[in-house]
């Protein structure tokens, strides 16, 4: 294994550390009615995320397989919100598993060393493998130290 796929491989594995806690929190059967955000409830942090994670399964997915990315677009605060009234309809079980699910796509997909840089938003920047990881992982670790900042350490 190279050094830049051992890099990879170690932001991978953060990434899935990350993933299990969030998933980790959802089976507790809490009440993930409560609110994070001021328009935000714990469940729709999981929806929000798992509709982001799909959207990096996508992206990276049509880059291996040769299909030009069609990467999300319209304002950050549009498309998240968005992100939570599109899952907000799915049950928590649900949610977890399209979350494993993409990240099963993206873990299928984030060595091919001929995918260089990884769209995240029309209008934004294309990121590197690396860097798209490491967005996702604290991208993800921020929601959760909001969630255990309202429902204490669990």
């Amino acid at each position: 294994m190279t050094g830049k796929e051992e890099h990879i491989k170690t932001k991978v594995e953060i990434l899935k550390s990350e993933l299990k806690e969030l998933i980790g929190f959802f089976e507790q059967e809490l009440d993930y009615n409560k609110m994070i955000y001021q328009y935000w409830s714990a469940k729709d942090i999981l929806g929000h995320i798992t509709f982001w994670h799909e959207s990096f399964a996508r992206n990276i997915s049509d880059l291996g397989k040769s299909i030009k990315p069609n990467p999300l677009k319209g304002k950050l605060s549009e498309v998240n919100k968005l992100s939570v009234e599109s899952t907000k309809n799915n049950s928590i079980e649900n949610l977890i598993k399209r979350l494993k699910d993409a990240q099963n796509t993206i873990e299928e997909f984030i060595f091919m060393d001929r995918i260089n840089l990884i769209p995240y938003k029309k209008g934004s920047r294309d990121y590197s493998r690396t860097e798209h990881l490491e967005v996702v992982s604290n991208h993800i670790h921020k929601h959760l130290k909001d969630i255990y900042n309202k429902y204490g350490t669990t």
